[in-house]
């Protein structure tokens, strides 16, 4: 079965730093809680994404476990969107649109993540059981730290 995970925020800076930022892979680590144990693998410092830019990562979602996890940028459209698509790794389908819309405000960010587990009933009973509140926690995570980084008056 697939799910769908959606969040937006507002942030007040320009597009040219929201999109500075979200298009770095290595920023990820960043804005993901350290208890998933996320690091970037492939040397991808200061590269500007690209369709096709494949990324290498490991992840520790489930008891420290570390599991590898290989996504694509399926597509960009350069301080407008892009689209990261898992190529291997924990999820039968991990589909993630970022979307940037600028604003009187500064920039409006929108995540639609759609997802599907593996192993049938068993990657459904998953789901209720522990990996919809993962996620979610995970991109609460994400807005406190964003909301920190973006949104505080001192920056």
């Amino acid at each position: 079965m697939r799910y769908r995970l959606y969040r937006e925020q507002q942030l007040s800076c320009s597009i040219e730093k929201a999109w500075s930022f979200f298009s770095s892979p290595h920023n990820l680590s960043e804005i993901t809680p350290k208890s998933m144990g996320f690091v970037v693998l492939s040397d991808v410092k200061n590269k500007p994404i690209f369709k096709g830019m494949e990324i290498d990562y490991t992840v520790s979602p489930v008891l420290g476990i570390p599991m590898r996890w290989k996504t694509v940028i399926s597509q960009v459209k350069d301080y407008k969107s892009f689209t990261d698509f898992q190529k291997k790794g924990p999820y039968k389908y991990w589909n993630h649109f970022h979307e940037f819309i600028p604003n009187e405000n500064g920039v409006l960010m929108k995540d639609t993540v759609d997802y599907e587990l593996p192993m049938g009933i068993l990657g459904t009973i998953a789901h209720r059981l522990f990996v919809k509140e993962k996620l979610r926690s995970i991109f609460d995570f994400r807005y406190r730290v964003l909301n920190d980084l973006f949104n505080d008056k001192h920056n």
